[in-house]
């Protein structure tokens, strides 16, 4: 990967179909090796939305990547609460894809909301529980609880 990004016809930012960057790819897929090549690089943007507005930790929490999760979260500029366009938060779509970890390590931020609605006005736990995701649920439901309980 080292020689490659090296070369100078080879852009990392550059998008393909449905602006999918090299980037992108690499934290969907959880190769956390070229996921830390990249960061190292200046022109890396590590939060850019693509199409969709789904943002590499989006993606990364989509598919359960938690190492590339947490290499991204301990970064600095990314957002862990940003929506793509139907509202859809990193925690949003781990929980939705059933992914355990993924919601415990976004649950344990301050800047990750559970009861953050996407456009149709559902919460991550609305989602689990639609897809019946019984460890999802147990994760979030304390929390939508001690919400709804405050005056």
């Amino acid at each position: 990967m080292e020689i490659l990004l090296g070369r100078d016809d080879v852009n990392p930012n550059e998008s393909e179909r449905y602006d999918s960057t090299l980037f992108r790819r690499a934290t969907s897929s959880g190769h956390e090796g070229v996921v830390k090549i990249l960061l190292g690089r200046g022109e890396i943007n590590p939060d850019k939305p693509d199409n969709y507005c789904r943002t590499p930790l989006s993606w990364a929490a989509w598919s359960g990547h938690e190492g590339v999760v947490e290499m991204l979260l301990g970064r600095g500029g990314i957002s862990p609460d940003k929506p793509d366009s139907y509202g859809r938060t990193p925690l949003y779509l781990a929980a939705w894809n059933e992914k355990g970890e993924m919601v415990k390590i976004l649950l344990g931020r301050d800047d990750a909301s559970p009861n953050k609605l996407d456009k149709y006005g559902k919460t991550p736990l609305d989602r689990a529980t639609e897809e019946g995701h019984h460890r999802v649920i147990a994760l979030l439901q304390p929390l939508e609880s001690v919400v709804h309980s405050l005056p």
